[in-house]
């Protein structure tokens, strides 16, 4: 008897230890990623870091080969062509793209993502750019008005305005 109630003690204690932990474990937000077609193209989440964020992005059904990739400025993804979303997260106009543009101040540039023959896609990268919540300086991806996360027909090249000619706007993602 006594030994039972040291072990659920223990166990009690353990939990409670835990508890300062989870309390400070990191901030995320996730969404589904909608095809233009409206069918299920997998799944982004983002995760708060010091000094950015961490996304992850697993998406299916998509046409082998490179893709642009922007965080956009609404929490809207109305198929067929996305433009709900609004234009790429920033924090100052006039907002000049690209990631290889020394002038650049679009928070919401992202690097391209590589669809494999099968569709498929699966990427984590960092962005400096932006903040998952308010108060770090940075555009916050969790808003008054929310965001979304756009994968493009075509890549980026990082330097033409106002999107890299990545074209089209094929899967989206709210992000949440």
């Amino acid at each position: 008897m006594v030994i039972a109630r040291t072990k659920r003690f223990v166990l009690l204690s353990c939990a409670m230890a835990l508890l300062p932990s989870l309390a400070h474990a990191a901030d995320t937000a996730s969404g589904a990623l909608v095809g233009a077609d409206g069918a299920a193209h997998g799944t982004v989440t983002i995760t708060e870091a010091p000094k950015g964020v961490v996304l992850r992005v697993e998406a299916k059904g998509l046409t082998p080969g490179w893709h642009g990739m922007h965080f956009h400025e609404k929490a809207a993804c109305d198929a067929p062509k996305f433009t709900s979303a609004g234009p790429h997260v920033h924090a100052s106009t006039p907002v000049v793209h690209g990631l290889l543009n020394a002038n650049a101040n679009d928070a919401g540039d992202l690097t391209n993502v590589f669809v494999g023959a099968d569709g498929t896609a699966t990427v984590e990268l960092f962005s400096p750019l932006v903040s998952l919540k308010a108060g770090k300086g940075k555009p916050a991806l969790l808003d008054a008005d929310g965001s979304s996360l756009v994968i493009h027909a075509h890549p980026d090249d990082y330097q033409s305005q106002p999107i890299g000619g990545a074209g089209d706007r094929v899967a989206c993602a709210v992000i949440k």
